[in-house]
């Protein structure tokens, strides 16, 4: 994500949205982003040593392997690169996953309860079914897949009391989160553009300042949710829910079904 973001990682990392257009100058092709300096075998064997107390994985480039099923609890994946690599039905619980490359990785069914991804590299990710249940997601998972994942508590908004880093929040630009359980997650300030959001469970969610533009809430669960200044310009809702939102903004110009 940002210049200092992109190879040594070794400063504080910028705002998503500065970071996002830092990496459109970024060589996505070299081996620092493609190749895997471990085996498979050599992970699982590093996971082995530790015996769960917390592997230090961070910065090692793992792109690309076929990770799935492994036990990462409480791993340190800081920096790691990890993009198109495969950890479906990882345990990732409680792991630190920030500013780790996780590009079109597949995390489909994979568990990360309690894990941090603070500017996470997610875009194009696949995370059908995964569970982030209580974890702090200030991740980009633009263009991701999260149908049926669940986000219960998970806090995915911005930090209004510390923005000496930049506005930290998570970006679900174009996501789909078909049937997704968001249950009580914040979700302050949260990028929704776009998003697939037909029956996700928004209950007792904060979406305070969220925005959902051009999203799809059709079937969504808003009951109790805060939903003030969300922005539904051009979002498609159920005629129904429209009393949910009557505290959000622009709902005039919803496409009500």
């Amino acid at each position: 994500m940002g210049g200092p973001l992109a190879i040594g990682l070794a400063v504080a990392p910028p705002s998503l949205v500065e970071a996002q257009d830092a990496m459109r100058g970024l060589d996505m092709s070299s081996p620092d982003m493609t190749t895997a300096e471990m085996t498979r075998a050599q992970v699982e064997a590093a996971l082995a040593a530790t015996q769960g107390r917390g592997t230090d994985l961070s910065g090692k480039r793992l792109s690309g392997l076929d990770l799935s099923g492994l036990n990462f609890s409480h791993t340190n994946l800081r920096a790691a690169r990890l993009n198109h690599a495969n950890l479906s039905g990882a345990n990732l619980d409680g792991a630190v996953l920030d500013q780790a490359w996780a590009l079109g990785a597949n995390l489909s069914l994979a568990s990360g309860v309690k894990a941090s991804l603070f500017a996470t590299q997610l875009a194009g990710a696949n995370l059908d079914g995964a569970n982030l249940a209580e974890a702090r997601v200030t991740a980009d998972l633009n263009g991701a897949r999260l149908v049926g994942a669940r986000l219960e508590k998970a806090d995915c908004g911005a930090d209004l009391k510390n923005q000496s880093m930049g506005l930290m929040r998570a970006s679900f630009k174009s996501a789909d989160l078909t049937g997704a359980d968001l249950t009580g997650a914040n979700l302050t300030l949260a990028d929704l553009q776009f998003a697939k959001l037909k029956g996700a469970n928004f209950a007792s969610a904060t979406l305070h300042g969220a925005d959902a533009s051009g999203a799809d809430l059709r079937g969504a669960n808003l009951d109790g949710a805060d939903v003030s200044g969300l922005d539904v310009n051009s979002a498609r809702i159920d005629s129904a829910s429209a009393p949910l939102l009557a505290a959000a903004i622009h709902l005039d110009r919803a496409f009500r079904e």
